[in-house]
């Protein structure tokens, strides 16, 4: 039996496994980077083992060293996880070549379906259709095509092209991305389906020829072809469709004898109708993202299994369900405001209410950097119906309490707010349709000024508590009152109050209670009470309609905080890559200046305006912070008789 087992990852997967271990009885081991030594998955293992390595980014991708840790720490198996390694073959053959135990199916089978072109290729042999397009001799009659990286998934190395005179240049991107990401630059190019829907069927099947289909997901809402809602069964699917899914998923296992946990993953159009075509995707050979979905409604722990059928035990039978709906959403670490800029920085406060499942990676106190994928977390709720779910899913996310970083929280409210989701109307292009709508803030005005009146309150109630002489003066007292204070917050956001707690800018609002952390109002006989934290820069308010975080306008500009005119500025913390420019260049609008690299996403800086390059600051392999200035381009002048001056 299996007594330790080392996961060759981190984050929340790392912590989900862990967990299924202490049910199990079974030793824990985490390895880390640098950058991750104070992570919480590495605090909650039993024992951990740092891997060194040049760079943070790649460290987990040194099966070598993944490899010296398991065996230095006394464990006899190794879990992947998803991502970085667990669809390398030599990885898990160079596991089972050190005597241990790998969690997952054999480096054959990876081989087979780890590549997703062998895959297609098995698959087209079984009879099941597929999607595929001979980049070499594409027509124009065949676009728009999609990109895709062969050894990895997670929407890394993925690109539609539109147009044939880009598809040179986006494979090379892809393969760059997939690289990075995968340690393995192969892509291939399908047909782009928008309007169909991504449905998955999860596999598990043991050494004794037992195969299990434990139900099937839906997974079209994406962005940047990274899914961010899952739920379980996928709804509005007729059943022949269904059928059809599940038995070609059953001869994906089949064809290749495939053991462990796995998912088959297809393409589906008019989904709701008999008639409805499915076309295979992809297999990925380990546990998905999106597993907690099933695992709430047939009851099972995926992990548990895996583990079991590791052993060499049998697997019993096939779970029943599926039993109720089960919804997921991804929390990132990204701005929609900013255009999904990844963000990184420490997490003050992260709380999610009681009564759905959180499978998280970071908890208060935690440090979001540059290096790795954007995710921090997963919500799923599950219910007695879909309607269920997506409720208590929605009202868990209004009451979630997360601060220190900017997320897509208000975003995920959005979607499953949304009347085409609520009608389980989905399919792969549903969120770049709605994009707009649903990036909208969820507060309204008036929401917004009564937190920014909480903040105020809280403010000059933390000033009051903490004054070293007067504090007995009443808060915001002045000897001649001739004016209320202000406090104004970026955004614009004023408000005004005085002493004795009365505010000065909403219609029918009262104060009645105001503290450094709580501030109660009456609004027009509603009571609403808003939790506060203050801090140096920035004040956190959490009230009935969501959260929000306020940064106070200084009342004077430190001329060291101004910066030149034309300055380009690093958008988030991040690896710069290349740079393309050098001082004194001339450039033209669109000129490609820099590009950087975080959480595995590629960013290009590029010139704003004609001009000339100065300032220049930086280097490849530089690391640089949020607002750094990267370079500076002097807008280029005409003169009378046309030359530049």
């Amino acid at each position: 039996m299996i007594t330790s087992i080392l996961v060759a990852n981190r984050g929340e997967i790392a912590r989900r496994v862990f967990r299924t271990c202490r049910e199990l009885g079974i030793t824990t081991v985490a390895v880390h980077s640098d950058a991750d030594a104070g992570a919480p998955f590495v605090a909650e293992a039993d024992v951990a083992v740092r891997l060194p390595g040049s760079s943070p980014a790649d460290t987990y991708l040194r099966g070598d060293l993944v490899v010296a840790a398991a065996l230095k720490a006394g464990a006899d198996a190794i879990h992947p996880g998803y991502g970085f390694l667990s669809e390398n073959a030599e990885f898990a053959r160079s596991v089972v070549e050190a005597g241990l135990t790998w969690i997952g199916p054999a480096p054959e089978t990876i081989d087979a379906m780890g590549s997703k072109i062998r895959a297609k290729e098995l698959m087209a042999a079984g009879g099941v259709p597929i999607l595929e397009v001979d980049p070499s001799t594409a027509t124009p009659d065949d676009f728009p095509l999609l990109v895709k990286a062969s050894a990895g998934g997670g929407g890394r190395g993925m690109r539609v092209v539109t147009d044939a005179a880009d598809l040179e240049g986006e494979l090379a991107a892809a393969g760059a991305e997939a690289l990075s990401t995968f340690g393995d630059a192969t892509v291939f190019v399908e047909p782009y389906l928008p309007t169909a829907r991504h449905i998955e069927v999860q596999v598990m099947a043991d050494t004794h020829g037992t195969c299990w289909v434990v139900g099937d997901r839906d997974c079209s809402i994406q962005r940047r072809h990274q899914k961010v809602v899952e739920e379980a069964p996928a709804p509005a699917v007729s059943d022949p469709v269904r059928a059809t899914l599940h038995d070609a998923a059953r001869a994906a296992v089949k064809a290749v004898d495939y053991v462990g946990a796995g998912t088959v993953e297809f393409l589906v159009a008019d989904a709701h109708l008999d008639t409805g075509t499915v076309w295979f995707l992809e297999m990925n050979t380990r546990l998905q993202v999106e597993h907690p979905v099933t695992e709430e409604v047939f009851g099972v722990d995926l992990v548990a299994e895996q583990v079991r059928v590791a052993e060499g035990a049998q697997l019993g039978d096939e779970p029943a369900g599926p039993h109720g709906h089960a919804v997921e959403v991804r929390l990132y670490a990204e701005d929609p405001a900013d255009d999904w800029q990844p963000q990184t920085g420490t997490v003050r406060t992260f709380e999610v209410p009681a009564g759905v499942r959180v499978d998280a990676g970071v908890e208060a106190g935690s440090v979001v950097g540059i290096h790795y994928d954007a995710m921090i977390a997963k919500v799923v709720a599950h219910g007695a119906d879909r309607a269920t779910a997506v409720r208590k899913l929605g009202d868990a996310l209004r009451r979630t309490r997360i601060h220190g970083v900017s997320t897509n929280l208000d975003f995920l409210r959005s979607i499953l707010a949304d009347e085409e989701f609520v009608a389980a109307r989905v399919h792969t292009a549903l969120l770049d349709e709605r994009l707009t709508e649903w990036s909208q803030p969820r507060l309204d005005d008036r929401a917004v000024r009564l937190m920014a009146l909480a903040a105020a309150l809280a403010e000059a109630s933390t000033a009051t508590a903490n004054a070293k002489v007067l504090s007995r003066i009443p808060t915001a007292f002045r000897n001649v009152p001739s004016q209320p204070r202000t406090r104004t917050y970026v955004g614009d956001i004023t408000v005004s109050y005085s002493a004795g707690l009365a505010q000065h800018d909403l219609d029918g609002v009262t104060v009645v209670e105001a503290s450094p952390t709580r501030v109660v109002v009456d609004d027009d006989g509603i009571l609403q009470t808003y939790g506060v934290a203050v801090g140096e820069s920035w004040v956190d308010v959490d009230g009935p309609q969501g959260s929000l975080t306020l940064t106070p306008v200084p009342t004077f500009v430190n001329p060291a905080d101004v910066v030149a005119e034309g300055s380009l500025l690093a958008p988030m913390p991040a690896s710069v890559i290349s740079v393309a420019v050098a001082d004194g260049q001339h450039v033209t609008k669109g000129d490609v200046v820099v590009v950087l690299e975080a959480m595995k996403m590629q960013h290009t800086i590029t010139a704003p305006t004609d001009g000339v390059v100065s300032g220049l600051s930086v280097a490849p392999g530089a690391q640089v912070e949020s607002g750094a200035v990267l370079a500076v381009i002097a807008a280029s002048s005409t003169n009378e008789v046309g030359e530049e001056s």
